[in-house]
């Protein structure tokens, strides 16, 4: 195919949020050698994006936000093997952090943050970063998958993997948990969700949770755990942030792991999380997205048992203000997507 002369993109000028974001022309180029030039055809919307687009987190000036996507590869460089024009495709957040643990160095390619990000029309990759999607995913579906997914993956599939017969619980209904949900229920897992609203409790027992907690309507949630698991504690928390953590180290077992992934719901500087983690042998572990290869490894499991990501809303590319608009009001149950390419 013949590639235009210009892509479309968004750019954060200011990082003063989303609202803030232009949509600009830049010159278009064919792939360099071991480069790929993919065409965007969805963008999935994280919480960080909309955090980094605030300044919370500043960005590199005048970034190109957002980091998952999936795309069509239309364009190959000099020595790139592996890949071929019309491949289906999507990146890990980091480009260069292919396996292993992150580094500063792999840190300086993250997408949306360190580098140019995914909300334009066409991007190029190096190979390294690339993985094939799912062919029973759509573009839409395949775009939630490196960073929600591989998080999920990553805290359930760790240092410890889970097993048939553990208990995790998930605290509240974002794409994380939702993502660690489709994991964890074909696993053979017990799974326990908290939420303040009783229909996205619904929703979650429809994909086969066990146990649902309303924090609304139960805030000493953290003994209905225990109740639940007759006193033992689970064996993974997913812990989206500070104001929780109290709880979750209630929740949890002896020699159990709390995976924290965000910091949803604030940052107290009163837990008294030392004496906690001591009397429990808690095994307490940040978690920042995973590698290219969790990606892949995923993506096999995906294939395997034909799990389908959740999409809550698409959006247009133009759009795109108006889809973080969307996110921010929080009452959705799975992903919001951007719709990059009309074909």
């Amino acid at each position: 195919m013949s590639l235009p002369a210009v892509t479309r993109e968004y750019r954060n000028p200011e990082a003063k949020g989303h609202r803030a974001f232009k949509l600009t022309e830049s010159p278009l180029s064919g792939p360099k050698a071991h480069e790929v030039l993919v065409k965007i055809h969805a963008c999935s919307i994280q919480h960080t994006d909309l955090t980094i687009a605030s300044g919370d987190f500043p960005p590199s000036p005048n970034v190109v936000p957002m980091s998952d996507f999936a795309g069509e590869v239309v364009a190959i460089g000099e020595g790139v093997t592996g890949f071929k024009i019309g491949d289906r495709v999507s990146a890990g957040r980091c480009l260069d952090h292919v396996e292993g643990d992150v580094t500063p160095e792999t840190m300086a390619s993250a997408t949306g943050f360190a580098i140019d990000g995914v909300l334009t029309e066409y991007k190029a990759f190096p190979p390294h970063s690339l993985v094939h999607i799912p062919d029973h995913l759509t573009y839409e579906e395949a775009s939630t998958l490196p960073c929600t997914a591989v998080t999920a993956w990553n805290c359930l599939y760790g240092p410890v993997p889970l097993k048939a017969g553990d208990t995790v619980l998930l605290i509240g209904t974002g794409g994380v948990s939702i993502a660690a949900i489709q994991f964890a229920i074909p696993a053979g897992a017990e799974v326990i969700v908290t939420s303040s609203q009783d229909k996205k409790l619904e929703f979650c027992k429809k994909l086969g949770v066990q146990h649902t907690i309303n924090y609304r309507t139960n805030p000493n949630w953290e003994e209905e755990v225990l109740k639940i698991t007759k006193g033992r504690g689970v064996d993974h928390v997913l812990e989206l942030g500070g104001g929780t953590l109290p709880k979750s180290l209630k929740a949890v077992k002896m020699n159990g792991w709390i995976h924290a992934v965000g910091f949803m719901a604030g940052n107290p500087t009163d837990v008294p999380i030392q004496s906690e983690v001591i009397m429990k042998s808690i095994l307490f572990r940040g978690v920042f997205i995973g590698p290219v290869k969790a990606l892949r490894d995923l993506n096999k499991v995906m294939s395997l048992h034909k799990i389908k990501p959740i999409v809550d809303r698409v959006f247009t590319f133009e759009e795109a203000i108006e889809a973080f608009n969307y996110l921010e009001k929080g009452e959705q149950f799975g992903k919001v997507i951007i719709k990059v390419s009309k074909n």
